[in-house]
């Protein structure tokens, strides 16, 4: 936690930042992994990030019995591990649906990637949520 102490107070200085966001009726073709790369790289160079590694789970080489078939579980999820943090996907096929988190300890414009979320992924936030992490 990041404190700092004044005048015999405590006052909680930011961390981080988070967006959250739930996407609905979108595009499922856009949940491949290869246009998730392309999603976090683009959405990186919007809100100036700088994009480490990333890392997928699906159902690519999983055996046809051990796949998903359930509404809420059929997808693809990303990890993208950013300098300062990460941002993180669920895709429901099924349901075509995005579940979006970005969390970073440097400050990025939230309305900037929720549009850019939105248009990529061709659906409408159902909820949205910012919050500062203390």
């Amino acid at each position: 936690m990041n404190e700092i102490k004044r005048a015999g107070r405590q006052e909680t200085t930011p961390y981080g930042i988070e967006l959250i966001l739930d996407l609905h009726g979108c595009d499922p073709a856009t949940f491949t992994r290869s246009s998730l790369d392309e999603f976090l790289t683009k959405l990186c160079q919007v809100i100036e990030m700088e994009k480490c590694q990333v890392h997928f789970w699906d159902d690519i080489d999983v055996s046809t019995e051990e796949q998903q078939t359930l509404p809420h579980t059929k997808g693809t999820s990303a990890v993208c591990f950013i300098l300062t943090s990460t941002i993180v996907v669920h895709t429901l096929d099924l349901l075509r649906v995005v579940y979006v988190n970005i969390f970073s300890c440097k400050a990025f414009n939230p309305d900037v990637a929720q549009k850019f979320t939105e248009e990529w992924f061709a659906g409408t936030s159902r909820r949205t949520n910012f919050i500062e992490r203390v």
